[in-house]
């Protein structure tokens, strides 16, 4: 039986929080460092090098928010592990930069797909926004995922679906934002050093209002490329196709913005070359799949359609929904989670292994707890 991604719930000062979140996680947090630690060692990356590589890129997250270095430093205390293992969650493709690998970061990064979906206002039944993804990746983290909530004192408050030990991955805010992220490669990568993601998506959810949440994800400079995708309840959303240092815009159409795992934008076409498409070749019809099925529910979609388009099986298992199977380096990929979000309503529902299993979870800033939700 598939079990359901646990809450993990947080609040007070950076360092406060870091270490609820460590003693309620430690399992996950444990068994995530282990699982990249002793990939990274099959790599010949032992310990002390990623001690080294991590200590060398403190500067840069200092220098983009330093509680986040003291949540972390909190997170490493709670679940008492290692400081470089939590970092290590937060920046596994970022520090990879360091140790000058490039075979290193292409097999780490192989498998890692995601499809993402906003249905707006004027495109669903209830006139609310809908938020949605797969995110694909190692099918072991399945295990090692969480919801985590953070109630804020000097912001809105934070549900967001990460790797046990991350800040970050997709989610949303009481204050109606919402983010997901999708892997892109181009030609740009790897050039400078930049935030790591994770950080980033949490910069944005910390905002109270979207213009700064977009600050946020469009001009901070990132190590790689990568699509992050921002919704608002009010029925705004748009779709960041980031290069390390140039952002391109993709807009919605009919009240659908949907995207996958290469560029879209003709800007952005012609001015960088798509590189990650022979790694994950079904991106090119995976978007196509999910815009051509929630098309004829344009102004009467709901939260059934869409978690339907995320099901299609279409190509399996090269699929928006894919089921557990071998990746190049021999590990299983699989969609991890079906992540799907009503930003005016606060919820998040999430499935782990979507292919396997249909039953989701509810969570919210209102409940106390999680809730299995209806089908």
């Amino acid at each position: 039986m598939v079990q359901p991604f646990p809450l993990i719930d947080v609040s007070g000062p950076p360092h406060a929080r870091g270490l609820q979140y460590g003693q309620q996680s430690a399992e996950r947090i444990r068994r995530g460092i282990a699982h990249y630690s002793g990939q990274l060692a099959r790599l010949h990356l032992d310990h002390d090098g990623i001690a080294a590589l991590v200590r060398a890129y403190l500067p840069v997250i200092e220098r983009f928010d330093a509680a986040y270095v003291e949540e972390m430093r909190g997170i490493a205390a709670g679940a008492e592990v290692a400081f470089e293992g939590v970092v290590l969650l937060n920046a596994r493709t970022e520090i990879l930069k360091l140790a000058e690998r490039p075979d290193v970061r292409a097999r780490l990064m192989e498998s890692e797909g995601c499809t993402g979906v906003v249905v707006l206002p004027e495109a669903t039944a209830d006139r609310g926004v809908i938020h949605a993804q797969n995110w694909d990746w190692k099918a072991e983290c399945a295990e090692t995922a969480i919801v985590l909530r953070i109630r804020s004192d000097d912001g809105p408050d934070i549900l967001t679906f990460t790797e046990a030990g991350g800040l970050a991955r997709s989610g949303l805010n009481s204050a109606g934002i919402a983010i997901t992220a999708n892997y892109l490669q181009s030609d740009r990568d790897y050039r400078d050093i930049g935030v790591p993601l994770a950080l980033i998506r949490r910069k944005a959810l910390e905002q109270q209002h979207l213009a700064l949440a977009m600050r946020a994800v469009h001009a901070t400079p990132k190590s790689a490329s990568n699509n992050m995708m921002l919704s608002h309840c009010g029925g705004v959303a748009i779709d960041f196709e980031c290069a390390p240092d140039e952002t391109f815009i993709v807009l919605p159409e009919l009240g659908l913005l949907v995207h996958a795992n290469h560029f879209v934008s003709a800007v952005a076409l012609a001015k960088l070359r798509d590189t990650g498409v022979s790694g994950t070749p079904c991106t090119l019809y995976r978007d196509l799949r999910v815009r051509e099925l929630l098309t004829p529910a344009i102004g009467s979609a709901t939260v059934r359609h869409v978690k339907d388009a995320l099901f299609d099986d279409f190509g399996s298992p090269w699929s928006v929904c894919r089921p557990p199977r071998p990746s190049v380096e021999g590990g299983m990929t699989a969609s991890v989670a079906m992540v799907v979000m009503q930003p005016a309503l606060g919820v998040m529902e999430a499935a782990p292994l979507p292919a396997l299993n249909r039953s989701f979870t509810r969570y919210s800033f209102a409940s106390a707890r999680m809730q299995r939700a209806a089908e």
